[in-house]
């Protein structure tokens, strides 16, 4: 191991330290050791003092020539995964791809040079590819409607992932959050439900708020379960355990294919609930507080892409003639 390879290792600690996500870990690491391979066999640079802005530039072109699942840290690792078997073997690295890689190696040299491991910033002026960004999913009324009715309500798992989906819909939780719910979490009164830090992607207390009509769904699923599965947490599985996202995904995916809706997935619930939010007024600070994003950018990035049909509705709702108080 070089000098390198130390300190990404000295990052990570230092960002378990401060408890992300593993998915956030997992995708920082990834990008450094693919990075600093990249270094040493193109380079053969040893040090991150030696970075220089032009290096990064090179490996961004790199990457866009390159194509998927042609950079491997390890190379004998094609030996056992044989990535050129896969179908968009060599295909182009999308530009959100490359631009998180980005970001990540940017979070990396930025706490190298504020810990002054090194004296100069090679990530200064490197900033992300200009991307056209798709519009997020949107599902209208009566595809909502079409997904909740079919629901079999009499089977325990539909009977769950229907109160989930609603619960999601109401509040714009992730799926991840809401599945660690427990009861204890849950404000009847109130009609809220603390998220606590450690199930959170900020890692900080939130509260999220739910409607009168979710509040009879909740209390009729909590009944409900409590007659067959004993857990602490609300939306369990068969077993009592916690169910895992991946398993909720895979039978959301099913059930939108029911009703012909190709590759949905519960996170267009939370993306819905924002987007109604914003046509029916709310404003987009309070929308980010409750999405627990860590700015209103990052909320502003993410929903502000109302098209001219949703501009217009909202318009005739708060048009100032209108809306005028006539004497």
């Amino acid at each position: 191991m070089e000098q390198i390879d130390y300190d990404v290792d000295d990052f990570m600690n230092f960002c378990e330290v401060k408890n992300l996500a593993k998915k956030t870990l997992a995708s920082y690491e990834q990008t450094l050791r693919l990075f600093a391979q990249y270094l040493k066999d193109i380079f053969k640079i040893k040090e991150v003092g030696e970075v220089k802005e032009i290096h990064i530039r090179e490996y961004i072109k790199y990457l866009q020539e390159r194509g998927k699942y042609t950079v491997v840290a390890n190379q004998s690792s094609v030996k056992s995964n044989f990535p050129q078997n896969r179908q968009d073997y060599k295909q182009e690295i999308s530009k959100t791809t490359i631009n998180n890689y980005i970001r990540n190696i940017k979070v990396f040299f930025n706490y190298m040079y504020d810990n002054r491991y090194i004296n100069n910033n090679p990530v200064k002026r490197v900033k992300e590819i200009k991307n056209t960004r798709k519009a997020l999913g949107y599902m209208n009324d009566n595809d909502m409607n079409k997904l909740l009715k079919n629901f079999d309500l009499s089977k325990f798992h539909e009977y769950r992932d229907y109160t989930v989906a609603q619960l999601i819909f109401d509040t714009g939780m992730r799926i991840g959050e809401t599945l660690l719910i427990k009861e204890t979490d849950i404000d009847f009164i109130k009609r809220s439900i603390l998220l606590p830090a450690e199930n959170t992607k900020g890692k900080k207390d939130r509260y999220v708020f739910f409607s009168a009509e979710m509040l009879k769904e909740l209390k009729r699923w909590l009944q409900y379960k409590d007659r067959y599965r004993q857990s602490e947490y609300i939306f369990c599985t068969h077993k009592g355990k916690k169910l895992d996202i991946s398993n909720y995904e895979t039978n959301f995916r099913k059930y939108g294919e029911r009703i012909g809706l190709k590759n949905i997935h519960p996170h267009l619930l939370r993306n819905n609930f924002a987007k109604r939010f914003l046509m029916s007024g709310g404003d987009i600070y309070t929308l980010s507080k409750i999405l627990g994003h860590s700015s209103v950018t990052v909320t502003e990035r993410a929903y502000l892409d109302l098209d001219s049909d949703d501009i217009r509705t909202k318009y005739q709702r708060y048009s100032p003639l209108a809306n005028l108080k006539r004497a």
